[in-house]
């Protein structure tokens, strides 16, 4: 790796973090502060092009934000993306959530549009990079970071770098099958994966099946007002509805078997768990997952590994640009878009 040079160290880069719902950006300086904040809806249209547009004008605005002292030392864009992505080439391949960018040469037409090189990477890598730099990772060679969110994914950082195997999809720790007979259907289409047992989506789909057989009064309430989300099973297992219990009950016990899993297979210093449901669960999620590690795992990475929360909340994506860009600003692998086999 050639790497960028000491120049870099003044250098600022622009962030965009691409999700499902809504496309955030921030100019991020080298001590990662955020500068220029734009968020905007995801426009889910018919094929790329609003979406290439939308990102356009949002890093525009941001470049018309911030201080033009600022705005001098912007060198190069990094992007988090919703996967499966080849970071390599700079495209995202086949999002189950957002068809229309099925094989998208992101980086190149973000490129094109600001005159500036653009790195690109999964959303879960990019937030592996951030907390490895300024959030609960730093200082660890050997580290998972694992997201609870909508859905469930991770990255895995080993001996001081990103595994991103010959795809670029290493790190996809949500589609590990427990339940391979009679789990629920992932969004992918496998039975039994952790992502449809303890993610967000995952907790929705059980509902709507409790709620069809009519065994939850309280989802059935929470149903005639919107459509019934992981936080409304999460909100009635502390209403007391043993439906919604049984649910979160065994989407803990999932992710805390997936961990001695982890634990065993990679031997990390710490799994960093991020994401929407893990966060509001807080140590409800994380202490089950610590005891089950310690009661089964192997003895001396159970005893190794940490399990900790994320520090960097929402903003994860766009810190992680500056270490994404940082690590891939001038090396040709990267900027010559060559496939990594």
């Amino acid at each position: 790796m050639t790497g960028p040079g000491p120049a870099w160290a003044g250098a600022v880069v622009l962030g965009l973090d691409i999700g499902g719902t809504q496309i955030r950006a921030a100019a991020v300086a080298p001590n990662g502060e955020r500068h220029g904040r734009r968020a905007v809806a995801t426009p889910l249209a018919v094929g790329p092009e609003p979406i290439y547009a939308a990102c356009a004008a949002l890093l525009e605005g941001v470049m018309a934000d911030i201080r033009p002292d600022v705005r001098d030392r912007v060198v190069a864009i990094g992007i988090s993306a919703m996967g499966p992505v080849d970071p390599w080439r700079g495209m995202v391949v086949d999002p189950p959530n957002v068809v229309e960018l099925h094989d998208a040469p992101l980086a190149d037409e973000l490129e094109a549009r600001l005159g500036l090189p653009a790195y690109l990477d999964r959303d879960t890598n990019v937030a592996a990079l951030a907390e490895h730099w300024l959030g609960a990772a730093r200082g660890c060679r050997d580290f998972l970071y694992v997201t609870v969110s909508t859905g469930l994914g991770g990255a895995i950082w080993r001996d001081d770098h990103l595994m991103l195997g010959p795809d670029g999809t290493a790190g996809e720790v949500g589609h590990v099958c427990l339940m391979p007979d009679d789990g629920p259907r992932c969004g992918c289409g496998g039975l039994g994966h952790l992502e449809a047992i303890s993610s967000g989506s995952g907790l929705a789909t059980q509902a709507r099946d409790v709620l069809a057989a009519g065994r939850s009064a309280f989802l059935k309430a929470r149903s005639s007002a919107a459509p019934i989300t992981g936080r409304d099973v999460a909100e009635g297992e502390l209403a007391g509805d043993a439906a919604c219990a049984e649910i979160m009950e065994r989407a803990r016990r999932a992710f805390a078997i997936a961990c001695v899993g982890w634990v065993n297979a990679f031997n990390p210093e710490r799994i960093v768990v991020g994401g929407t449901v893990a966060e509001r669960q807080g140590e409800r999620w994380l202490q089950p997952a610590r005891t089950e590690v310690a009661r089964t795992g192997l003895r001396d990475p159970a005893r190794r590994v940490r399990i900790v929360p994320a520090e960097l909340g929402n903003d994860v994506g766009l810190v992680g640009a500056w270490p994404l860009a940082e690590e891939r600003h001038g090396d040709p692998v990267w900027r010559a878009r060559r496939a990594h086999r």
